[in-house]
């Protein structure tokens, strides 16, 4: 199989923190190696999720990431942005992320390579970067020593996961047992939760993972319209991912900066 950060394409596959769901809204909140992502859990009214622009499509780094960045840069709010470990080289990953962080964004990577050594390989290549989050992967005892010192939060995925785009499978109870055993593991900062690539009761599973775990979670994978936003919103989630469907212009008219804009305002709750 191609190794990650080739711009080729492949299949899909800090201490742990106190929380119990919300968005904290603050991109820094939780510093590279602090514990500021410990919170209460605010009330249903108080806060909506977390909005992080997946500068990706189809599960993969888009090839004009970095001009598409620049044309969102300074849209008012955005303090999170994120891209796979497939679709560009390493190199130019570093560029990008680099100008995230001058903008003052926290910068994410997600990991949705199968094999384990291209897993490893893709959190070698975090660590590189300098992402302030990694998301996704299967295998946290192997990538945890590869992220120790770093200050990198670490937020896996939980339940099975398969295929690509990369979908999520097993019953509520395999899910969230799971989500349990992985929050409860030093290293892990939070869980990636593939909430609307589940293939079943979505609501259910969200609030039952979220419920379970003191660990902030980010739903992933085919959030495409403002009533999906509300929901993972409902269910506890304290941030969420939007890619694909902002480029396939989901949430209204417009270019993409207008897309990320809608979207901003439904997590606020301005829709």
């Amino acid at each position: 199989m191609t190794p990650s950060f080739s711009g080729q394409s492949q299949a899909a596959g800090g201490g742990q923190v106190s929380y119990t769901g919300g968005s904290t809204n603050d991109p820094h909140g939780a510093a590279a190696g602090s514990n500021a992502l410990r919170r209460r859990r605010p009330a249903a009214h108080e806060t909506m999720p977390a909005f992080i622009f997946m500068l990706t499509r189809d599960d993969r780094t888009v090839p004009d990431a970095l001009d598409v960045y620049r044309r969102v840069r300074d849209v008012p709010n955005l303090r999170y942005v994120g891209f796979k470990d497939v679709g560009l080289p390493l190199d130019q990953l570093k560029r990008l992320a680099a100008e995230i962080r001058d903008a003052g964004q926290a910068v994410l990577l997600e990991v949705v390579s199968l094999s384990e050594a291209d897993e490893l390989n893709s959190a070698r290549g975090a660590v590189d970067i300098g992402v302030d989050y990694l998301l996704g992967g299967t295998r946290p005892e192997k990538v945890i020593p590869l992220l120790a010192g770093s200050g990198i939060r670490y937020f896996p995925f939980c339940g099975r996961t398969i295929g690509h785009p990369t979908q999520l499978r097993g019953t509520v109870e395999e899910i969230v047992a799971d989500a349990a055993r992985l929050a409860a593991m030093p290293g892990v900062s939070g869980l990636d939760l593939l909430a609307y690539r589940y293939d079943g009761d979505v609501e259910r599973l969200t609030a039952a993972v979220t419920a379970a775990v003191r660990v902030p979670v980010i739903a992933a994978g085919s959030i495409d319209r403002v009533e999906r936003i509300e929901s993972v919103g409902r269910c506890g989630a304290w941030g969420f991912t939007v890619g694909g469907a902002i480029f396939e212009g989901r949430f209204g008219p417009g270019p993409v900066t207008a897309q990320v804009r809608t979207v901003l305002e439904a997590s606020a709750g301005r829709h």
